[in-house]
């Protein structure tokens, strides 16, 4: 996953870059597992509808940022997108999504920050981001980078957690969040560290209206929003305004 620099006016990752970057090399063998028991089994439903909407517009060329171990970039490419980029920050992300493309010659495999993506300016039809915003540096720049290399009438599709502050719900889960899953990170992957990192990005994240809000000033005619997973995690559609 991508990630940045600490930014003490909440506008981006609560973990430095380097930190962030060595979390994630060493939860690697333990990813995807802990991906399906944390969401039980929905992150891919979730998934498959970010590529759905990515999809609607019949793409020639994707980028898939902050890959992970590359499910996204697979799920595009079984969609029938011809050229798929995914790109990741993470050297131990990158080895393991290696594995699961290696039988797709229409995925390119690229280690950089999603921060300066390596593309020109509207070069792109659509790119995709799944639970990786959270872990750069800033919000908005990222944002705006990503709307840089979209060509115009192309999407912006970013799956990510929400916070979650009212209801009986919000409470419940809260508490299994920063207290039981930690705990059950610990158990599978040896590092609770990385599973107390999350429930505090979560929090310290934009909430669905804010984050909405960033994608329309970055250059965004429209977003629209799915909520899922009872609010828990968001799914925001964005496209880009034509120039002009």
């Amino acid at each position: 996953m991508s990630a940045g620099s600490e930014n003490q006016s909440g506008r981006g990752a609560i973990a430095s870059a380097s930190d962030v970057q060595e979390m994630f090399d060493r939860i690697v063998p333990r990813y995807d597992l802990m991906n399906h028991i944390m969401t039980g089994g929905l992150d891919v439903r979730w998934r498959k509808l970010a590529v759905q909407n990515v999809n609607a517009i019949q793409p020639e060329r994707v980028i898939d940022v902050a890959t992970g171990t590359g499910d996204v970039a697979v799920a595009l490419a079984h969609a029938g997108i011809p050229d798929v980029i995914a790109l990741d920050f993470s050297a131990g992300m990158i080895a393991a999504a290696r594995n699961k493309v290696s039988a797709e010659a229409r995925i390119a495999l690229v280690r950089g920050d999603g921060m300066t993506l390596p593309l020109g300016e509207s070069s792109i039809d659509a790119l995709t981001i799944s639970f990786g915003l959270r872990n750069m540096p800033d919000y908005e720049r990222a944002i705006a980078e990503f709307v840089r290399v979209v060509r115009p009438g192309g999407r912006i599709v970013i799956l990510e957690m929400s916070p979650t502050s009212e209801g009986r719900f919000a409470s419940v889960f809260n508490w299994y969040f920063r207290t039981i899953m930690p705990r059950i990170g610990r158990l599978i992957s040896g590092d609770r560290n990385a599973y107390s990192y999350l429930p505090d990005s979560v929090a310290a994240f934009p909430d669905r209206d804010r984050l909405m809000r960033m994608m329309l000033v970055a250059g965004c005619s429209r977003v629209t929003i799915t909520s899922l997973g009872f609010g828990t995690v968001t799914l925001h559609v964005g496209e880009k305004a034509p120039a002009g």
